[in-house]
């Protein structure tokens, strides 16, 4: 597929989608937000990719944030329309029923930051930094970092990062609990490549699932929580994926999953 900003490859069960603005840090602007999207439609609606590895073009950034000239020339009103657009790109993501690997490679921040936190996992190389330093411009987080930021390290963290729009280092991340792991930069894609082969190698649906459990099990009381889960549970066992697994695991067979 060809996009003037994104570059997108299935290869090994796994879609890498590359954020190709190096001369300006990969900074997102409305094109770049829209091909992603574009991007994530095509991996939901392909068999072929069942994890998706998203990363940035050079060596410099992941996502350095939004393109500031865009950004200086907001209303109020088209600032909103602004922010709802990239709220539903990255809920797309969030909620597209197939795993999202951020890997990490240098600067992730504003709206950078944003899109590695709307991902399953993170893994940063030892030389990223990451921030949410909206204020400094005046403004917030407005692709859902204040929402996401504080489910996922706690209100204290978020508000530390957030009111002071101080970058911090991967290891600080890996700390906070931003990132999963940390990694040499040069072992940056083949690590995320190997967690994505990994999830690849279970059933289809029992990780959307399982993903469907975490994500709305997180914002529900426990007995609700509970009750989701024991549902989702029950769809498995009507699956062929499930019939499959279960004589595989007792003919001592590697199992074929087909995603029915």
């Amino acid at each position: 597929m060809g996009y003037e900003n994104v570059l997108y490859e299935v290869k090994d069960q796994a879609a890498r989608i590359t954020i190709n603005r190096p001369t300006v840090l990969n900074a997102l602007n409305p094109k770049t937000v829209a091909e992603l999207g574009e991007c994530f439609t095509a991996a939901h609606h392909d068999d072929a990719a069942r994890v998706l590895i998203l990363t940035g073009a050079g060596e410099k950034a992941f996502v350095a944030g939004a393109d500031i000239n865009e950004l200086s020339k907001q209303s109020p009103v088209s600032g909103k329309e602004y922010a709802l657009a990239g709220q539903r790109v990255l809920h797309q993501l969030e909620t597209l029923g197939k795993p999202s690997i951020a890997a990490i490679n240098g600067f992730a921040l504003g709206g950078g930051c944003e899109l590695a936190l709307a991902c399953t996992i993170r893994i940063a190389s030892r030389t990223a930094k990451l921030g949410q330093p909206e204020v400094k411009l005046g403004l917030l987080p407005g692709y859902g970092g204040s929402q996401r930021l504080p489910r996922l390290c706690g209100k204290g963290v978020a508000h530390e990062m957030i009111l002071t729009g101080e970058m911090i280092t991967a290891d600080e991340a890996l700390r906070v609990g931003l990132v999963n792991q940390v990694v040499e930069p040069g072992d940056l894609l083949s690590t995320a490549e190997s967690i994505a082969k990994k999830i690849a190698a279970n059933a289809p649906l029992a990780v959307r699932y399982a993903m469907e459990a975490i994500e709305r099990g997180a914002e529900m009381p426990l007995e609700e929580g509970l009750f989701l889960e024991a549902s989702l549970f029950g769809l498995c066992c009507a699956t062929e994926d499930m019939h499959e697994g279960t004589r595989a695991f007792i003919e001592k067979r590697p199992a074929k999953f087909q995603g029915r």
